[in-house]
């Protein structure tokens, strides 16, 4: 019998082993294609590439397909564990997994055991009770739509036959049907989620609601319509801190009688204080245009007087040119990324050894900015004088003696040319603590278009594109400020809906707001 024992403890402990090792193997080869991934995406959205795009949407299934087989296996083994459990030393020690948010709110389920044990005792009051085992599950409730009816009882004076009721509940669309938190939700699908409104259509049949994709569309314009007025509040905020930064990203709009498509753009508009200590609150304004001319931007930041983080688009050149003998409003910080990323493809590429210097170069430099990220702007520009400046100059002298040796034509060449040509913009943010050594903000704020254009595919047209800029707008400085955009602006909803003033508006800003209740919703 032991002899027996022994050999199925030894069948068993080989299956965990080999179990083991095919779970690592998968595990390596799904982090190497994470690696692959991750450098697809970046060249994805630095290029728009429709290649690239698609190659990394393959990767992205391939990982999932990898992931589902691991998560399988684990299951079967786990399964197998638990039915020979007791029968061998050999047990698996539990994973450990980080705890579950403490915001979430919990719902206790209490396991009583059967109050029986092994001496035939049966009595509750010989049973000691020395604690419990907590393990926590976190679970999805389906998303769960109901009906609010609003009762308003109706009163008549026997003395003057005076009629009393109270007023009908405001909603934000007139003889509407929906609440303002599904009108939120609706907003949020679309843009922050990338739902086109059939599939939220279909969703919404699914639970018993039928709703014509094109009444969720009327919902959108009324939402948009309520709440450009707080995009435009978030807008004059922002353009009032002196210190923006910039980035634009293409969307395709349905070109109208034609059936194609052409190519619009979204701009962003940013401010942060929290890089240098700042108290401000953060926020971002985002503009549609049908197209990438200069005067775009010239249009977005009228009035605009301050320092301006963007890329090398020749569109901001009038804008930060000087007229007439007199210096410019607007002050050009160019983006080291930019110049990092241009010789990283060459380093990728071709191994150059002289771009591999010049990327270690500028990487002393973003170690700098580490050090000093939070700090005071006078601490800031103190160490970039004293530590970063001197890496500069050496920099661009290093960098004018090695384009000097190279072929005009080579792609090295333009890689150093790139950052040579603007270099006095790319040194620039060691002149103030409130500035960066690159435009990352600005780029970050794109990234959910970036994600989300490839499920909407397009806008519908121009006055579209500017209905999706406002909801950018609001839900994305919301997120900026920490708060959840759909609850945001369901209570914005309610509040306007209900006649909060617009020569108040500035009360409702995500960094001002405070609900004075819940919102009515449906959602």
């Amino acid at each position: 019998m032991l002899a027996q024992r022994d050999a199925l403890i030894a069948e068993r402990d080989a299956a965990l082993a080999e179990r083991d090792a095919e779970l690592r193997n998968a595990g390596y080869e799904i982090e190497k294609l994470k690696v692959q991934l991750a450098t697809l995406r970046r060249d994805r959205y630095g290029r728009s590439s429709e290649k690239l795009a698609a190659e990394a949407d393959q990767l992205e299934m391939l990982i999932g397909d990898l992931e589902e087989d691991q998560a399988e296996r684990e299951a079967a083994a786990a399964e197998r564990e638990r039915q020979g459990k007791g029968k061998s030393g050999n047990q698996r020690k539990p994973a450990t997994r980080r705890p579950l948010p403490e915001h979430l709110p919990r719902e206790t389920v209490v396991h009583e055991p059967v109050l029986a044990c092994r001496c035939g005792c049966t009595d509750p009051a010989r049973l000691t009770r020395l604690g419990e085992s907590i393990t926590e599950v976190l679970e999805k409730i389906p998303a769960r739509l109901k009906v609010i009816r609003h009762v308003r009882s109706r009163y008549a004076c026997r003395a003057c036959e005076a009629m009393l009721q109270a007023p009908a509940p405001a909603l934000p669309i007139e003889r509407g049907r929906p609440g303002p938190g599904l009108v939120a939700h609706v907003l949020v699908s679309k843009y922050l989620d990338g739902l086109p409104l059939f599939r939220l259509s279909g969703i919404l049949a699914r639970e018993g609601v039928e709703i014509e994709r094109q009444t969720l569309a009327d919902w959108v314009g009324h939402g948009a319509w309520w709440l450009r007025p707080l995009a435009e509040a978030i807008g004059r905020y922002a353009l009032a801190q002196g210190v923006i930064w910039t980035d634009d990203t293409t969307i395709r709009v349905l070109a109208p009688g034609r059936g194609r498509t052409r190519i619009g753009r979204f701009w962003v508009y940013a401010f942060d204080p929290r890089p240098w200590g700042g108290t401000g609150p953060p926020a971002a304004i985002y503009h549609y245009s049908p197209d990438r001319k200069g005067e775009r931007p010239r249009e977005h930041l009228a009035g605009y007087a301050g320092w301006l983080h963007a890329d090398a688009y020749a569109g901001y050149d009038a804008l930060t040119a000087p007229k007439g003998g007199k210096a410019p409003a607007i002050t050009h910080v160019a983006c080291m990324a930019h110049a990092r990323r241009e010789l990283f493809k060459v380093y990728d590429s071709t191994k150059s050894p002289i771009a591999e210097e010049a990327l270690r170069r500028i990487g002393e430099l973003y170690a700098i900015e580490a050090a000093i990220n939070g700090q005071e702007p006078e601490h800031r520009r103190a160490v970039r004088q004293a530590q970063s400046k001197p890496l500069l100059d050496a920099l661009h002298a290093w960098m004018l003696q090695q384009r000097r040796r190279l072929p005009g034509k080579s792609t090295l060449a333009k890689a150093l040319q790139y950052a040579l040509n603007r270099w006095d913009a790319l040194a620039r943010y060691i002149e103030d603590g409130r500035l960066s050594i690159d435009n990352n903000l600005a780029e970050r704020q794109l990234r959910g278009i970036a994600v989300t254009r490839k499920n909407y595919l397009f806008v519908g047209s121009d006055a579209g594109g500017q209905r999706a800029a406002i909801i950018y707008t609001i839900a994305e400085t919301a997120k900026l400020n920490g708060l959840d955009p759909e609850a945001y602006i369901a209570a914005v909803l309610d509040r306007l809906a209900n006649g909060h003033p617009i020569t108040r508006i500035d009360e409702l800003l995500p960094w001002n707001f405070r609900p004075s209740r819940q919102p009515t919703s449906v959602g």
